[in-house]
């Protein structure tokens, strides 16, 4: 990933669910071309999102030691358009993993209003033997400080959860 769709953790329970955060401003460019004189958020980045907090929740169930790739959008589906001045809140939860792949569900949210849920297939692969590694781990590690997840981030049973990586 290039770019990050999500502003910062609220929750994060280690190897179950977390919910991330998005504020949606009219200081975003994709806005002012989607459509013009009637901004609303591009169902596809509405999944980047859903697929960054997913994405972030599996690699921490691996101790960040393999590369997760997005594989396959199982099903989704978007109830309503979501405009500048929403918050749209990433709700995510591990369905299954195991060995080369995870399913997690994400619903995306506006308020209490139910946005979009999906299901997403992600791939673990070996860190740098097919896809390009983009983040070393200390640089992820300081990008997941700046969301914030280590302040919220505790483990199945409730206890405060370590600093990985």
């Amino acid at each position: 990933m290039r770019w990050f769709w999500i502003d910062r953790f609220t929750e994060f329970v280690r190897h179950t669910r977390a919910t991330a955060v998005k504020a949606v401003t009219l200081a975003e460019a994709h806005l002012h071309d989607h459509f013009p004189g009637l901004p609303i958020v591009p169902a596809t980045l509405i999944l980047e999102g859903m697929a960054q907090a997913g994405g972030i929740l599996v690699a921490d169930h691996l101790d960040f030691e393999r590369q997760v790739v997005l594989a396959k959008v199982a099903s989704s589906r978007f109830h309503f358009e979501v405009v500048p001045g929403d918050v749209i809140r990433f709700e995510v939860a591990i369905a299954d993993t195991m060995e080369g792949g995870s399913i997690v569900r994400v619903e995306s949210r506006v308020g209490e209003r139910l946005q979009g849920e999906a299901e997403l297939v992600f791939g673990h692969l070996e860190a740098g033997t097919t896809v390009p590694v983009l983040f070393s781990t200390p640089q992820m590690m300081v990008w997941l400080d700046n969301l914030r997840i280590f302040d919220v981030a505790v483990n199945p049973d409730g206890t405060k959860a370590p600093r990985r990586g």
